[in-house]
């Protein structure tokens, strides 16, 4: 029977165990919440177009509904995704894309 190699901890495991106050300041910002808006689309409406919107009226927007919806964090896209129904017939998104400049929050 062959030994099993222990398993060799990988470099971002050893930067999260790293002790320094440095990383103790990263490891508290990832849990800071922030809050996640998902864009289907947007209409540009006059004043008096605002203004007269009741119960019952409908607001067309300049996307389909195949198309594909916008992840934005602080007004920074972070991804794009597709909605779907969840399994509580909730709404979700399916993510289908990470942003090229999402790469840059995370010193990759």
């Amino acid at each position: 029977m062959a030994n099993p190699e222990p398993a060799q901890a990988s470099p971002d495991a050893i930067e999260r165990r790293d002790p320094s106050a440095e990383n103790q300041f990263r490891r508290a910002i990832y849990g800071v919440p922030v809050t996640l808006t998902v864009s289907i689309g947007q209409r540009r409406m006059s004043v008096t177009e605002v203004l007269q919107l009741a119960p019952e009226s409908i607001v067309a927007l300049n996307t389909k509904i195949e198309d594909p919806v916008s992840l934005m964090v602080d007004d920074k896209l972070i991804a794009k995704g597709e909605l779907i129904e969840t399994e509580e017939g909730g709404i979700g998104v399916k993510i289908t894309e990470i942003a090229e400049d999402a790469d840059d929050a995370t010193g990759s």
